[in-house]
């Protein structure tokens, strides 16, 4: 009881009462409608600052955004970029997972860990294993306790690094995936609010995730062995509990299968890698400028992946039995495309809620006044982008969808800092910080009653509150780590990844708005 469980029961109960998001856009939709309708009345207007010229409020209602909505409806659900940037590594990811590589992979990764080592290791491959999106929660979290379990150690504190590290390290990892495909694109046209012809780079935040990894793994190796198993207390084996370790030892197939694995994956590398490096490389753009010779690179990362996964998935699954034929490739493909049908849905009123919003101009005009006013606050842009990374963290105990979130809120704060010098890849990577810490603690989250579950297999009556109260301290370690390496990167101007940086040039843009209206 107290005080602590009275504010759970409030999110709860305040979280169960939203709707789906779905439903949440579709409100926000009718809310924008009508509050284009009253801007455009009182002639609301604001001057951008990169071209000089005045923006004025327009209705949705009028009939060239009517006929906009109804006419381009097919091409605004084809040209939200979050959209083919998942599907497109999701058709690779869904075969390497259901072919049982990723499987393989994080059992390989855990199971001959060395004991003194072991905590960080689980971390470790739990981050790295969120390029396998949802196999992370339902190999590697009941994994990392049948191998403490096996160390002598508490199952549910190797459940709890494991949980922590796939969720509360969302954001962090080694290389970009489709989490970076997927923000940054919902990143592009926001930032296109404030000039037109900016594009957004899977690379963009890449040191920015290496440094998330190497923060939270040793935040999340303190906290589990110092604050979470002491607090657990000493663990008896009960008769019935899952201790079978021949459940992860990998089979003589799996091992011939992961051997092919990593040599497509190695010929995927460097195919890559040729494209980038002989002579006439077809991935660098040698007649460019020199900060964008690299761009046709980092913007095939997505097609790279989805072969990289692709060929390791068919390698390892010919290897190991698992994929028998060419159809049974095509059912893979086609069943990593039906789950992402609920991710369809939602792109479509998220890409007419982030269209419309650009039609009516209010984004813009939202992002001059309110950096008008930030200026006149002094704050820093490093204040600000702390404020942003605690505001991610406390929507975030109530909606748990990331790209629901940022669909939402990237309109305008992308635009709002790129007019106070802050680039649109250091605002996402703020958000992300955010976004990442809290999902661990919310029994929102649609994973967090499956770990319960697994937690529940070690310690019979291990209950909602027990798992909240081990999970709060990864969360606060993990948020007070974020808010101080996000400060720290914007201060010293830290490189992002990618050839991106943490500052935008607003002379710049304006230099390059002026040549193409001149053209």
């Amino acid at each position: 009881m107290g005080i602590g469980n009275g504010i759970l029961t409030f999110v709860e109960k305040a979280g169960n009462r939203l709707p789906d998001p779905v439903f949440i856009f579709v409100w926000l939709i009718g809310a924008l409608v009508v509050g284009s309708v009253a801007a455009a009345a009182y002639n609301l207007s604001a001057i951008n600052p990169v071209d000089g010229q005045a923006v004025v409020a327009q209705s949705l209602l009028s009939s060239e955004n009517l006929r906009r909505l109804f006419v381009d409806m097919p091409r605004t659900l084809t040209g939200f970029a979050p959209l083919g940037y998942v599907l497109v590594v999701m058709l690779g990811a869904g075969v390497a997972e259901r072919t049982g590589l990723f499987s393989a992979v994080m059992r390989a990764g855990i199971r001959d860990a060395p004991k003194a080592f072991l905590t960080p290791i689980v971390v470790f491959v739990g981050i790295v294993s969120n390029h396998a999106a949802d196999a992370g929660y339902v190999v590697l979290v009941p994994l990392a306790g049948l191998i403490f379990a096996a160390a002598g150690r508490h199952p549910v504190a190797g459940i709890a690094a494991g949980f922590a590290a796939v969720s509360g390290g969302f954001s962090a990892n080694l290389f970009p995936g489709h989490l970076d495909a997927l923000l940054l694109g919902i990143t592009q046209p926001a930032a296109q609010l404030i000039e037109p012809g900016w594009t957004a780079n899977i690379a963009g935040n890449h040191f920015f995730i290496i440094a998330m990894t190497f923060v939270f793994v040793p935040l999340a190796w303190f906290v589990t062995d110092k604050i979470v198993e002491p607090r657990l207390g000493p663990w008896t084996p009960s008769a019935d509990a899952p201790i079978q370790l021949s459940e992860s030892a990998l089979s003589g197939a799996e091992k011939r299968g992961l051997f092919w694995a990593g040599l497509a994956t190695a010929l995927v590398i460097g195919a890559w890698a040729a494209m980038t490096l002989l002579p006439d490389a077809a991935l660098i753009n040698a007649e460019g400028p020199a900060d964008e010779r690299m761009n046709p690179f980092y913007n095939s990362l997505v097609a790279g992946f989805f072969v990289l996964f692709l060929a390791a998935g068919v390698a390892y699954g010919a290897a190991a039995g698992t994929l028998k034929n060419h159809r049974e490739l095509v059912r893979m493909m086609t069943e990593s495309m039906a789950v992402m049908a609920p991710y369809i849905v939602l792109a479509f009123v998220a890409a007419h809620f982030v269209a419309m919003f650009n039609w009516s101009n209010l984004g813009v005009i939202t992002a001059i006044t309110g950096a008008e006013q930030l200026k006149a606050s002094g704050l820093e842009s490093w204040q600000l982008l702390v404020a942003i990374v605690l505001l991610a963290a406390a929507i975030n105990i109530l909606v748990g969808s990331a790209s629901a979130k940022w669909a939402a809120m990237a309109p305008v704060l992308v635009p709002m800092l790129m007019l106070l010098g802050v680039s649109p890849e250091m605002t996402t990577a703020a958000f992300r910080m955010g976004d990442s810490v809290t999902n661990i603690i919310t029994p929102l989250m649609v994973y967090f009653p499956l770990i319960l579950g697994f937690c529940q297999r070690w310690v019979p009556g291990f209950g909602i509150g027990n798992l909240m109260a081990t999970m709060l301290p990864y969360s606060f370690f993990f948020l007070i780590g974020g808010l101080i390496m996000t400060g720290i990167w914007v201060y010293f101007g830290l490189p992002l990844g990618g050839g991106e940086v943490v500052t935008y040039d607003l002379e710049q843009a304006r230099q390059a708005v002026a040549a193409t209206a001149a053209q």
